[in-house]
C-alpha cells in the first residue's frame, strides 16, 4: 500500500508500523537481527517520506540514537568476550605445548590473527651481546628482516626494549620518536612494513624481549588492541620462564574465571556456556572418552554430532576452522577443528543446524578443545606402549644373555609371542620428503620420530616390536611358517612409504625361529637386515624392500647363513630340472660355453658336437633362464652358480666313494 494512500482506505498498516506504535519498535527488530548501522536510518526516512508528524520524527530520531548506542554497547561486549576467549585459547596452547619454539610460534600466530595484521614477530634480548634479536616471525617474507639485530634504543623495538613501554607508529619511516639506523630501516623496508605496534615482554621488572604486530600500510592501532597484544606478550614471557609456567598459567586462568563469573552474573547466555564448559570438564575428570564428549554435546545442542578423522571431514571447512580457531558453517552443518598446536587431529561435525547462536557455537568449539585433550592423552598412552615395545626389542638386540622366561613375560604384556618365527627388518627413510606443496621438508630429528611412530604403529598392529636404532627403525615381526622375508620387506617398505610420504628402504633378515630362546640370533639377524638395506641403497634401489635372496650371488655375502644350495637352485634350477627330466646336457653345454669365452665355435669343439647342436642347446637355455641370461650381471651369477654346482657335485662323488 503506498504511503500517500488516505488513512480511511482499507488494507493493512504500512510495513514500518503506524504513528501510534512506539518509536522503538522498528529499531528493536534491527537490533535483534544485528543489522548494519546504516539500516537504522531507514525507519526515519520512511516516516519522513510518509508525512509523519514532527513529534513522531523526533521520537524516531531519539529511538534511533538510543538503538545505535545499544548496538555499540553490544558490539563492545562481543569484542571483549572474543578477547577473553582468545586469551583463554592462548592459555590452552601454552598448557598443551612443551617446546619453547612451538609456544612462541603459537603466540605470534595468535597475535597476528587477533589484531588482523599482515605480519607479527617477536624479539628477545641477548644479555651477553647487549642487544635484541629477531626470534620468531609469522607472515614475514624477507630473510634480511628475519635476521635483524637491534641495539638497545635503536628502532621502535629497541625503544620498547629500553623503556619497557608499548610503542605504536602509524608510519614507521615518518616517525622521529625513535632512532633510525640503516640496518634496521633496510630490513623494515625490505619487509615493506609501515604501521608497527610493539609491546614489551616483561618478566618481573625486567624486559626480556618485544612482541610486534605490523601492517604494510598505514593503520591506527586502538588502545584496546595495544592492551590485548600486551596480554599476549605476558603469555610469551611466561613461556620463556619455564620455572614460573604453572604459577603464571594458574594466575591467568584465575583471572579468566573471575571474568567469567562477572559475565555469568550479568548474562544468562554466558551462564549457559559456562555450565556446558563445566559439564565437559567433569566428563574429562571422571575419565570419559571422545564418544562421551560427542554424546554430551549432542544432548546439549539437541542435534547429531559426530567426530571424524581429518581425512573424512569437509576439507575446506576444516581448513577454515583450523585457521580461524572457531567453528565454521558448512552448508547445513557446523565444523569445529580438533587441533593441538598446529596439528589437526580431526573435527566435530554438528549436522542439520544451519542456524546456530553464538553460545552454541562456542559450546561446539569448547567440545573440540576437550576432544583434543582426550586424543592427546590417548596418544600419550600409545606412545608409552610403543616405548615398552622398543625397550624390549633393545634388550633383545643388546643383551643376548637375558632370561628367556622374563623376555616371554614382557612380550606377553604387549601381545607378542617370541616363541614363534619372526623376521627382523631394518628401515630407513631415503631422500627428501615427497612435497605436497604445503610445507618444506622436516629436519632429520623429526623424520626419525615420524619413522619410529609409523614403525611402532605397524608393529603393534602385527603383534611385533619396533625401536629406533642407527638413524633408522628396526622391526621384529611374526612370520608365517611359509612366509617370505623378501615379500615382508617389500610390503613394509610400501606401507611405511605411504604413511610417511617419503621413500623408505627396508632390508629383511632370514627367519629367526624363536627369538626368546636365542636372543643373540636377533642381533645377528638385524646385522643381516642392515646389510641388505645398505645394499639396496648402494645399488640405487632406495625406497624398496629386499632380503638376501633377492641379491643373487651377493646374497651369499649379505646373509649370515650361506645358503649355497638355495642360490644354485634359484639360478640354475630350471636348467638342472630340465636335464633331469629329459636326459639332456644343458648344464654341461652351459659350462663349456662360458669356459670357451662364450664362443659357440670353440664350444662345439670342446663338446665334440655340431655347432647347430650348441646353438639349439643355448636357445633352450635362453628359454629356461630368460632372454637376459647373457647380460654381464646374469652371466656372472650363472657362472658362479655353475662353479658352485660343480664343486658340490665333486664333493658328493668323493663322499660316495
Amino acid at each position: 500500500m503506498p504511503h500517500d494512500q488516505p488513512a480511511s482506505a482499507p488494507g493493512p498498516a504500512p510495513a514500518d508500523a503506524s504513528d501510534h506504535d512506539p518509536a522503538e519498535v522498528p529499531f528493536l527488530g534491527l537490533l535483534a537481527t544485528g543489522a548494519a548501522a546504516e539500516e537504522y536510518e531507514r525507519p526515519v526516512l520512511r516516516a519522513r517520506a510518509g508525512g509523519a508528524a514532527a513529534a513522531r520524527l523526533a521520537a524516531l530520531e531519539r529511538a534511533k540514537l538510543l538503538a545505535l548506542r545499544v548496538r555499540t554497547e553490544l558490539e563492545d561486549r562481543r569484542r571483549r568476550e572474543a578477547e577473553l576467549s582468545a586469551l583463554y585459547a592462548t592459555a590452552h596452547d601454552l598448557a598443551g605445548l612443551r617446546d619453547l619454539d612451538a609456544v612462541l610460534r603459537a603466540i605470534v600466530r595468535r597475535a597476528r590473527s587477533l589484531l588482523g595484521t599482515e605480519v607479527a614477530y617477536l624479539t628477545l634480548n641477548d644479555p651477553a651481546a647487549g642487544d635484541t634479536y629477531m626470534r620468531v616471525t609469522d607472515g614475514s617474507v624477507s630473510a634480511r628482516f628475519q635476521q635483524l639485530r637491534l641495539a638497545m634504543g635503536e628502532g621502535l623495538g629497541g625503544l620498547v626494549a629500553q623503556t619497557a613501554r608499548p610503542y605504536v607508529t602509524d608510519s614507521y619511516f615518518h616517525d622521529e620518536r625513535f632512532r633510525h639506523t640503516r640496518t634496521i630501516d633496510s630490513g623494515v623496508r625490505d619487509e615493506g612494513l609501515v604501521a608497527i605496534l610493539g609491546v614489551p615482554l616483561l618478566l618481573g621488572s625486567g624486559v626480556i624481549g618485544v612482541l610486534f604486530a605490523a601492517d604494510r600500510r598505514e593503520r591506527v592501532f586502538e588502545p584496546a588492541q595495544v592492551a590485548l597484544l600486551a596480554a599476549h606478550a605476558a603469555h610469551a614471557a611466561v613461556a620463556i620462564d619455564t620455572a614460573n609456567l604453572l604459577a603464571e598459567t594458574r594466575k591467568t586462568l584465575t583471572e579468566l574465571e573471575a571474568a567469567n563469573e562477572i559475565i555469568r552474573d550479568r548474562s544468562s547466555v554466558i551462564e549457559r556456556a559456562s555450565d556446558v564448559h563445566d559439564r565437559l570438564t567433569e566428563l574429562v575428570l571422571r575419565g570419559g572418552g571422545v564418544q562421551d564428549v560427542v554424546d554430551a554435546v549432542a544432548e546439549v545442542l539437541d542435534g547429531d554430532v559426530e567426530f571424524t578423522e581429518p581425512g573424512r571431514a569437509p576439507a575446506a571447512a576444516l581448513d577454515r576452522s583450523r585457521a580461524d580457531g572457531h567453528a565454521v558453517r558448512d552448508g547445513a552443518d557446523w565444523v569445529a577443528a580438533v587441533r593441538a598446536g598446529g596439528e589437526v587431529l580431526g573435527a566435530l561435525v554438528l549436522r542439520g543446524h544451519p542456524a546456530l547462536d553464538p553460545v552454541d557455537q562456542r559450546t561446539l568449539e569448547r567440545a573440540a578443545m576437550v576432544t583434543s585433550l582426550l586424543l592427546l592423552a590417548r596418544r600419550t598412552a600409545g606412545e608409552a606402549e610403543q616405548r615398552v615395545r622398543g625397550e624390549l626389542l633393545d634388550d633383545l638386540l643388546d643383551a643376548a644373555a637375558r632370561d628367556p622366561r622374563l623376555l616371554r613375560e614382557r612380550a606377553a604384556r604387549v601381545g607378542a609371542d617370541l616363541d614363534a618365527p619372526h623376521v627382523v627388518l631394518a628401515a630407513r627413510m631415503s631422500g627428501a620428503p615427497i612435497s605436497d606443496g604445503d610445507s618444506p621438508p622436516r629436519p632429520d630429528g623429526t623424520d626419525r620420530r615420524r619413522l619410529w611412530s609409523a614403525a611402532s604403529h605397524l608393529a603393534a598392529t602385527r603383534h611385533g616390536l619396533a625401536a629406533v636404532r642407527d638413524g633408522g627403525a628396526v622391526l621384529l615381526l611374526p612370520l608365517d611358517p611359509d612366509g617370505d622375508p623378501a615379500h615382508t620387506a617389500r610390503e613394509i617398505a610400501a606401507r611405511l612409504g605411504t604413511a610417511l610420504h617419503v621413500p623408505v628402504t627396508v632390508g629383511a633378515s632370514a627367519p629367526v625361529p624363536a627369538p626368546a630362546a636365542r636372543p643373540a640370533a636377533v642381533a645377528d639377524a638385524y646385522a643381516e637386515a642392515r646389510r641388505c638395506r645398505e645394499a639396496l641403497c648402494a645399488l640405487g634401489r632406495a625406497g624398496q624392500g629386499a632380503a638376501a635372496a633377492d641379491f643373487g650371488f651377493l646374497g651369499l655375502l649379505l646373509a649370515d647363513t650361506r645358503d649355497v644350495d638355495g642360490f644354485v637352485h634359484r639360478t640354475l634350477g630350471a636348467v638342472a630340472d630340465y636335464d633331469a627330466r629329459r636326459g639332456t646336457e644343458l648344464l654341461r653345454t652351459l659350462g663349456a660355453y662360458f669356459a670357451c669365452g662364450m664362443s659357440p665355435a670353440r664350444t662345439k669343439d670342446e663338446l665334440h658336437v655340431h655347432v647347430n647342436t650348441v646353438a639349439q642347446r643355448l636357445e633352450r637355455v635362453g628359454r629356461l633362464l630368460g632372454p637376459d641370461w647373457q647380460t654381464p650381471a646374469r652371466a656372472l651369477e650363472i657362472q658362479l652358480a655353475l662353479r658352485l654346482h660343480q664343486l658340490s657335485a665333486a664333493v658328493t662323488r668323493e663322499t660316495e666313494e
